[in-house]
């Protein structure tokens, strides 16, 4: 290394303290994103596995897998919620749920009947009613639609009629609008070809695995810049002439 002085101790040890720090920053997001894959395999491999029994994962699903169950119960039909957070049509829409109440269970569990498509006019869609029979249901059950900050506060308390609609849905708070419990996760009820509903549910991560690999990268190339920032600082210059 003729070409370069020798960096002071407080320098190497910067570099090499910072440059570690990148290298493990990207190999933990190279790790995310194999842990998101896995999940979203999972998920897929779930749609066609065999119904197992709710009470097994009722109270305490599985963090890392979505059991596809079979319930038996009936829907409180005149309680229905409406998620305006359209990400399906263009034209708008609404994911709506239904709290279904299984026999001899405090519990309401929350279900997701589907998409149902706007007409473009900003008007709520006509809902379809539901059978006041006790019926059985089978889908993923899969953790609740994520929330984020919601100008004005719960939206829910400040309505006094069903459905209820709002741009984000708490299980916490459609618990206390309805003065009940909630199992922790929602029911997304199976593909139907004979329902209005677009049941096309799909893993909703904050943060997909391509860009989990986008930020290794990231981090991959501050650790070379940290290294190329040294042997620049620390190059020999030659000497100015008179």
């Amino acid at each position: 290394m003729n070409g370069f002085r020798r960096p002071s101790w407080w320098a190497l040890l910067l570099t090499v303290a910072g440059a570690l720090l990148f290298l493990r920053l990207g190999v933990w997001q190279l790790h995310r994103a194999d842990f998101k894959e896995s999940l979203l395999r999972r998920y897929a491999a779930a749609e066609t596995a065999a119904p197992q029994d709710f009470a097994k994962v009722a109270a305490t699903p599985p963090a890392d897998s979505f059991p596809r169950v079979q319930v038996h119960g009936r829907y409180l039909a005149d309680r229905l919620y409406l998620l305006d957070n359209p990400k399906h049509d263009e034209r708008g829409g609404v994911e709506v749920f239904a709290p279904f109440e299984l026999a001899g269970h405090a519990p309401l569990l929350l279900v997701d009947l589907g998409f149902l498509p706007g007409s473009g006019n900003g008007k709520t869609p006509q809902l379809p009613p539901l059978p006041s029979t006790p019926v059985a249901l089978h889908g993923l059950y899969v953790p609740p639609p994520p929330t984020g900050f919601e100008m004005g506060g719960n939206a829910l308390a400040r309505q006094t009629h069903w459905p209820k609609q709002s741009i984000y849905l708490a299980m916490g708070q459609v618990a206390a609008d309805l003065g009940r419990p909630l199992y922790p996760r929602v029911l997304a009820l199976d593909a139907d070809a004979s329902s209005i509903y677009a049941r096309e549910h799909t893993l909703d991560l904050s943060m997909p695995p391509a860009r989990h690999r986008a930020y290794a990268f990231q981090w991959f190339a501050f650790a070379v810049a940290a290294v190329v920032i040294l042997l620049v600082l620390h190059r020999k210059r030659p000497p100015r002439g008179r």
